[in-house]
């Protein structure tokens, strides 16, 4: 599945895609041994994306931006992609590892602290009997220097996975599948933010009727107040503000330059 539309969401170029999409064209680039990046992005990538315009071209440049939100998918319905439906990074992270057993998709998991994927390794095989694991790797909270850099990448390489998963936070992953991109041979990135600690239940996972209600949020705030309450009480009501003054014409519609 090739040319898949993109909806302009405050000048993010967000696809117009539902989870069957998402996996038949992850499954055509393994097999044509394609290299793409994933942006799992809800309204906090994109709200991070106005102010980091290099963040915004990573988002523009990926092979696939999924509704990772209920706004996002309301937004591009409203504009007539009636298909579009959340593309939620756990539930991507659990379809395509339920692929794998028949397809053999061998995985990477790359982010968390310190044993975090090691314990998602540990879950997801005993979920799913035969997944390959290629390997996995929990990075320092510092920047690693060259040196580092240069022997995890070929770390990943020698493991030769088909996947690599990137739960490193927003923006942080996003910058790392762009940085890293050209120099890893797996065809897949997938930066899939929180899911490595929703996954090993670290992290509680917001009831389903809440994600389907776009009330995953308040959900998390409620959770995690100290930390998120920026993100939410901040980000959130200027994302609607943003998108009224859009649609009104009172602020110019942003261009999907690349």
């Amino acid at each position: 599945m090739e040319g898949v539309e993109r909806v302009n969401i405050l000048g993010v170029s967000v696809s117009a895609i539902n989870m069957a999409m998402a996996l038949e064209i992850i499954e055509g680039w393994i097999a044509r041994r394609e290299l793409h990046y994933i942006c799992v992005t809800g309204v906090h990538g994109v709200m991070e994306s106005q102010r980091d315009e290099a963040l915004r071209q990573i988002h523009n440049q990926a092979g696939l931006v999924t509704p990772d939100g209920m706004p996002l998918v309301w937004l591009s319905r409203l504009k007539g992609f009636r298909h579009v439906d959340r593309v939620y990074g756990p539930d991507l992270m659990l379809a395509l590892c339920e692929r794998s057993i028949a397809r053999g998709y061998r995985h990477f998991f790359y982010g968390g602290a310190k044993g975090v994927p090691e314990r998602l390794s540990e879950v997801l095989q005993k979920r799913f009997p035969g997944l390959q694991v290629a390997g996995t790797y929990s990075p320092p909270f510092r920047p690693l220097t060259p040196e580092e850099d240069e022997r995890v990448v070929r770390m990943i390489n020698a493991a030769n996975p088909d996947i690599v998963w990137v739960g490193l936070s927003t923006p942080k992953q996003e910058h790392w599948m762009a940085e890293h991109r050209a120099r890893l041979t797996a065809p897949v990135l997938i930066g899939v933010g929180a899911a490595f600690d929703f996954l090993t239940g670290r992290k509680p996972q917001a009831p389903r009727w809440m994600q389907r209600a776009g009330l995953e949020w308040f959900f998390r705030l409620l959770t995690e107040p100290r930390r998120l309450w920026r993100r939410y009480l901040i980000n959130n009501p200027l994302f609607v503000a943003l998108v009224v003054l859009e649609a009104m014409r009172l602020r110019p519609k942003r261009p999907l330059t690349k």
